[in-house]
């Protein structure tokens, strides 16, 4: 606890520099309820985060509008909430994760009694009260949960997690095996450095390819080469769970560290095959793996490099009938996926940075930006749509690796055209995929003659169509015009007398674009009989079916 002459400081500091509340500043005249104690602590925490200073403050006894000191009758010891709970026992058990707040009280220049918070900056994960963050917006407390950039900012704020001493772990908690393919993975990073490594001792080796520190343990270390058995040590779950789950078959394992080693048994789990594709006026197919070995030890290495290791979550396989997901804990770090799919960009900062230069001077990752460019890459060159990453899922991130054709005319355009770009490969996926693309896209796309019709509704084009041998298709996908529809309600009314609507809507909906949403086709039936009735050439009869006009 300070003293009243440097708590009285440090107030006089606050309200000189600062001549307002802030972020993670607050005065309060008196003591008002538990539950706006328990808001104010979450989101002076936050707000100290984001503000980058070590800790938030809150004084009772300042008025909030004049800065006047008028001291306070608040008695934090003596508070009790509803069932009998101390108030500040009430505080801690509500407030996740723990932080070490403290309460103290002093004398305002020896006079008014003053007493005060003292919280510290989130770290690594918001600070919530009942399972709920706030911040300070203005002069008011509120939910954090809209401020996805905030919270995004709060869980990248975290000190290096994978770069921490283990005190208790030795050389003889790391796996000989382990260690054994690191060396190769290192003497092929770095060649130069080969015949050094036949000479050098292990620590020497350990500390140099940035596994150890001075010798000591790190938990990159035990991460990466680390004995099954000293998994203890890290104080984290440090798992990655295997699940197979298709229609015929219901499998699960679960592997922990080394990851170097546990990886590729993991890989070996994967249901591999090789099929065919089969090119228009030709009887020569194209074979292709399922999956890309390459491609998954990239996908599980990322994982393991950029994991949000302070969630304490495992990474999650999940293999299906025609796909992989990839769900690891945490966000893009820096900048979007997208940004790295040409293998332009290189980030500028790692989430865990001592971990990530470790796994690249083992050769586990590359650290320029290029192991997404590179899946994107394999996908294109084995005529296979694009991996997909969905960002907030359960909280982390989800890579979805398709392993089946979705789209025959994707597969058989790329096959055929091999002078098709990344980026053209990637939008044509899209469209096939039936996601948005932007007008710039669309424009490109549209030059190119590959796609045809309005958005969102896009369809192959029928140059496209034609090259790939696909016309059936493409006139399936082309809309009927508003003409041919109107008539063949007609000539329908004509042979039946009446008709439902439902069974109008069965006559024309299979000549609308099959990727409609159904509601869309509804609706426009429905217009399409307007048009008609305000004409007089149908009418609404009492049996509420649709018959001619007379």
């Amino acid at each position: 606890m300070l003293d009243n002459i440097t708590y009285t400081k440090l107030l006089d500091s606050f309200i000189g520099q600062y001549k307002k509340e802030n972020r993670f500043l607050e005065f309060k005249s008196n003591y008002q309820s538990p539950e706006k104690l328990g808001q104010y602590i979450s989101a002076l925490s936050n707000g100290a985060c984001l503000d980058h200073v070590d800790f938030g403050y809150l004084f009772f006894g300042v008025e909030n509008n004049t800065l006047k000191i008028i001291g306070t009758t608040f008695d934090w010891e003596r508070e009790n909430v509803k069932n009998g709970q101390s108030l500040e026992l009430y505080l801690r058990r509500s407030i996740s994760p723990g932080i070490p707040f403290q309460i103290d009280e002093f004398r305002y220049r020896g006079k008014e009694r003053i007493v005060v918070f003292k919280v510290p900056a989130a770290e690594g994960l918001p600070t919530s009260f009942i399972n709920e963050p706030y911040v300070r917006i203005n002069e008011s407390t509120t939910t954090l949960r809209p401020y996805t950039e905030w919270i995004r900012e709060i869980y990248n704020s975290t000190k290096d997690w994978s770069k921490e001493i283990i005190e208790n772990a030795s050389l003889v908690d790391l796996d000989p095996e382990a260690i054994t393919i690191a060396k190769k993975g290192y003497q092929e990073r770095y060649p130069k450095f080969a015949e050094d490594m036949g000479k050098s001792d292990l620590a020497t080796f350990l500390d140099r390819a940035g596994l150890t520190i001075d010798g000591r343990i790190t938990r990159t270390a035990l991460l990466l080469v680390g004995k099954e058995s000293s998994v203890h040590h890290l104080n984290h779950i440090a798992q990655i769970n295997w699940k197979l789950q298709t229609q015929e078959e219901k499998a699960a394992e679960i592997f922990t560290i080394p990851f170097l080693l546990s990886t590729t048994q993991l890989l070996s789990k994967i249901r591999n095959y090789r099929f065919k594709i089969y090119p228009q006026n030709t009887l020569i197919p194209t074979e292709v793996w399922k999956y890309d070995e390459q491609t998954i030890l990239e996908a599980l290495h990322n994982c393991i490099a950029h994991q949000r290791y302070l969630s304490n979550s495992r990474v999650i396989v999940t293999e299906r009938e025609d796909s992989l997901d990839f769900w690891n804990a945490g966000d893009f770090y820096d900048g979007h996926f997208e940004d790295y799919i040409e293998g332009k960009k290189t980030p500028k900062k790692y989430r865990n940075p001592f971990l990530v230069n470790a796994m690249v001077n083992i050769k586990m990752i590359d650290s320029q930006g290029y192991g997404i460019h590179t899946m994107f890459t394999r996908q294109k060159d084995r005529f296979l749509p694009m991996p997909d990453y969905s960002i907030g899922v359960d909280d982390g991130v989800m890579l979805t690796i398709p392993g089946s054709v979705i789209d025959i005319e994707y597969s058989v355009r790329l096959i055929q055209d091999t002078s098709i770009d990344l980026t053209t490969a990637v939008l044509l996926d899209r469209v096939q995929k039936h996601l948005p693309i932007s007008n710039d896209a669309v424009k490109k796309l549209r030059k190119e003659h590959l796609i045809e019709g309005r958005k969102p509704y896009l369809i192959i084009s029928k140059a496209l169509a034609q090259s790939t041998g696909r016309e059936a298709d493409y006139s399936k996908n082309k809309p009927f015009s508003d003409k041919f529809c109107c008539d063949l309600i007609v000539k329908a009314l004509q042979e039946h007398k009446s008709l439902p609507r439902r069974k109008i809507n069965d006559l024309i909906m299979e000549y609308l674009p099959k990727e409609q949403e159904e509601q869309k086709k509804v609706f426009k039936v429905g217009n399409l009989l307007a048009k008609l009735k305000r004409k007089g050439i149908i009418f609404l009869n009492d049996k509420k079916e649709w018959g001619l006009g007379k």
